[in-house]
């Protein structure tokens, strides 16, 4: 078919459009005029093999015919693939309604949780408290970058460190969270974020002072804060029921460059502090005889690099996984 022409006009349907046809080109027209008052704009939609137009009625009731003449034009013939009589509806209409039926006894059942609205409410409070100190801190970096520029990488740590205490001890609420089932996140993946920030914000950072002027801590502190701050607005309004397309896409998407980056940071750390911990021999262990052997802590440290990576990898697989589950192509349900 070239160029359709389908009107309605005082409930007549007016078609008129080109076609080849066994005759070869042709003009092919019709009118129909229903039975009943129909809505003036048809809704059509052309493929390679045919033309459907759909028209819908004024009033949703149920008609004898089509047609206002008692005797159907030749040219017209029911699609009983899609035919559907009043008792069919009834039918259908009764299924419907004995699934809903079935849907509510089925709710009844599962007891309600008293504590839900008081839950939410932790939940919601423990979120926003977490993204004012991200927001606190990623602010001051930024105002103290651009106003000292390379220098403010010297003293992050005495500037900005007492709220990073606050926050990364807040967030041990997170494993709790997961422990006793408040939040559908998988435990593991929050212990190792949680715990790997903490090993290296208070066991390196906070008990060496050679290792707090370093400019390291800043990009640390840095990329902490900006994946904090679209993580924890997005499960703050997840827990009210709010979905915000752009904040749901910087949540699962922000983290690609900056995790890793926050890893390599964080390992970068790890290696400048083991010639300060082989030389102070702070919280190397020494055992007693007869093994007098001792446990030297920049080895632990050695070995805490392997299972940092390691740590990177499980959750860089698990946010991925999380990316493909809320931004992948929805799955179609078949009919």
């Amino acid at each position: 078919l070239q160029n359709p022409d389908i009107t309605i006009t005082d409930n007549v349907l007016h078609f008129r459009a080109q076609g080849h046809g066994a005759k070869g080109d042709n003009i092919y027209e019709f009118e129909i005029e229903f039975l009943e008052p129909v809505e003036p704009k048809p809704v059509c939609r052309m493929t390679q093999r045919q033309l459907n137009i759909t028209v819908q009625k004024k009033e949703s009731n149920w008609w004898e015919r089509l047609t206002k003449q008692e005797k159907r034009p030749l040219f017209l013939a029911p699609d009983f693939d899609r035919w559907l009589d009043e008792s069919d509806a009834e039918m259908e209409l009764k299924e419907k309604e004995e699934e809903k039926i079935n849907k509510m006894k089925i709710e009844s059942r599962v007891p309600k949780d008293p504590f839900k609205h008081l839950k939410k409410g932790y939940l919601v409070m423990y979120n926003l408290v977490q993204f004012l100190g991200f927001s606190w801190i990623f602010v001051n970096m930024t105002v103290r970058l651009f106003i000292l520029g390379k220098d403010s990488f010297y003293d992050t740590f005495h500037t900005i460190s007492d709220m990073m205490y606050f926050c990364q001890t807040l967030a041990l609420m997170e494993i709790m969270n997961s422990l006793i089932g408040l939040v559908r996140s998988p435990l593991i993946p929050s212990v190792v974020q949680v715990f790997g920030r903490n090993f290296v914000l208070f066991v390196i950072l906070g008990t060496l002072e050679e290792m707090q002027s370093k400019p390291v801590v800043f990009f640390i502190f840095y990329f902490w804060s900006i994946t904090e701050l679209f993580r924890y607005p997005y499960y703050m309004l997840s827990c009210i029921g709010i979905e915000w397309k752009p904040l749901t896409w910087l949540r699962y998407t922000v983290w690609i460059p900056l995790y890793p980056l926050g890893g390599l940071a964080e390992a970068v750390c790890i290696v400048q502090s083991i010639p300060i911990f082989s030389e102070t021999g702070k919280f190397s262990l020494g055992l007693p005889n007869p093994l007098n052997v001792t446990i030297q802590f920049p080895f632990v440290l050695q070995i805490y690099l392997i299972a940092l990576f390691l740590g990177v990898f499980v959750n860089f697989r698990h946010l991925y996984k999380q990316r493909k589950q809320h931004l992948g192509p929805k799955k179609r349900k078949m009919k």
